[in-house]
């Protein structure tokens, strides 16, 4: 789970987003009536999108399992470059995923797989050892933990605190790469050493927790396919045979949720606030610069209908701003200047984000400010988009 953004961020966008619909108010293009047969085309696209991404995830999940599998085999220089790879590959494919959370659906309803998946940020010494303390963590701790299995680590998880994670992409990330110690200006990421996996202690315990937490991860995605898939008695049957209105509200509402207060607010605001390592998705990796990206291009699929899957083809059909086009096209416009600006602005954050965001480095701090300012603005956009299909969201 991810955590909650502060009342004073919420009050701010409020504010502003008043302001952007007072100042809309007035504009000459009178909505029009859309068809019920455009917004169920919408819908119905939508979970072709959802479903196509999770396949994706899913692929990608499992050549992840593969490399994990050969280099806990064989551990070896090559093969720990091949397994750390392929987390970075399996990273990029799930965060385009991720607009689809914050409405209750499979990923994050009260069942819902998402705190198992990619929860964070993340306690290291809950995992393992870190630079003080040697013998922290359920890997050292034999006499608690003797056997490493699946059901403890599910059990495990958030227990005792929400820092408390023991599984998801962020667990391997952090076995796979160890503790980002370096300086943010070295711009480097976590240097685990090869020999945590053959000669240190309790070595084994650490492939042992590597593949399982792997396994999980394709288990949890597989779920996700299953409920997204064209079969009888899913949630995607659910999802197309409500009201069109309440399936418009949950695509609005991950597509606002995701842009305002979980990515340019608790994953680029407060980091940007604190300028501190710990504070960025993806630590361990140096990979948040591409979380960004990957989360922005998920939106980006659904407002305009267009995926382009691992193989290279493409799942096309109507988005959202086909709907609001029909609508508005005045806003269908703006909202499209506004997803233009936010790439824009994504694409000129340097790699590492840790360093973007570090104390002294004004440069950096003012390119992650501008795209903060960018998805803030995309975020007002959807709301208005959702105004003019008189859908109210929920922004708390």
């Amino acid at each position: 789970m991810t955590r909650s953004l502060s009342a004073p961020f919420y009050a701010a966008l409020c504010f502003a987003l008043c302001c952007i619909l007072q100042s809309c108010s007035e504009e000459s293009t009178q909505p029009t009536d859309t068809s019920k047969v455009i917004q169920q085309s919408v819908a119905q696209h939508y979970g072709n999108i959802v479903l196509a991404s999770y396949s994706d995830a899913l692929a990608s999940a499992q050549d992840m399992k593969i490399a994990i599998a050969n280099f806990t085999q064989s551990p070896n220089e090559a093969s720990f470059m091949q397994a750390k790879k392929a987390w970075l590959e399996a990273r990029n494919w799930y965060g385009q995923t991720e607009v689809f959370r914050f409405y209750g659906g499979p990923i994050d309803d009260e069942n819902g797989p998402e705190g198992l998946l990619n929860a964070w940020p993340l306690d290291e010494s809950y995992i393992d050892y870190v630079v003080g303390n040697p013998e922290a963590g359920v890997i050292n701790n034999t006499k608690d933990y003797p056997i490493i299995n699946e059901a403890l680590i599910e059990q495990l998880n958030e227990q005792g605190g929400e820092t408390n994670i023991s599984a998801g992409y962020h667990a391997i990330e952090f076995l796979l790469w160890g503790q980002d110690i370096t300086s943010p200006s070295q711009k480097l990421p976590g240097q685990r050493p090869l020999t945590d996996f053959t000669t240190e202690k309790n070595a084994q315990r650490r492939k042992e927790y590597l593949n399982i937490v792997a396994d999980m991860i394709i288990g949890h995605l597989s779920e996700l396919v299953a409920q997204w898939s064209n079969n009888s008695n899913n949630y995607r049957t659910k999802f197309l045979n409500q009201n069109t209105d309440s399936s418009l509200t949950s695509i609005l509402q991950g597509m606002s949720s995701l842009t305002g207060g979980e990515l340019s607010g608790e994953r680029m605001t407060v980091a940007l606030g604190k300028g501190e390592q710990e504070d960025e998705h993806s630590c361990f990796s140096d990979n948040t610069h591409n979380d960004i990206i990957m989360n922005q291009k998920g939106i980006e699929n659904i407002w305009l209908g267009v995926y382009k899957r691992r193989d290279g083809s493409l799942v096309t059909g109507k988005g959202i701003y086909s709907l609001i086009e029909q609508k508005n096209a005045v806003i269908a416009q703006e909202v499209q200047e506004y997803v233009n600006k936010s790439n824009e602005k994504i694409s000129q954050i340097q790699a590492p984000f840790d360093y973007e965001i570090s104390q002294g480095n004004s440069a950096g701090n003012q390119r992650v400010a501008q795209a903060i300012t960018a998805l803030q603005k995309q975020a007002f956009g959807i709301v208005k988009v959702a105004e003019t299909l008189n859908i109210r969201l929920n922004l708390e």
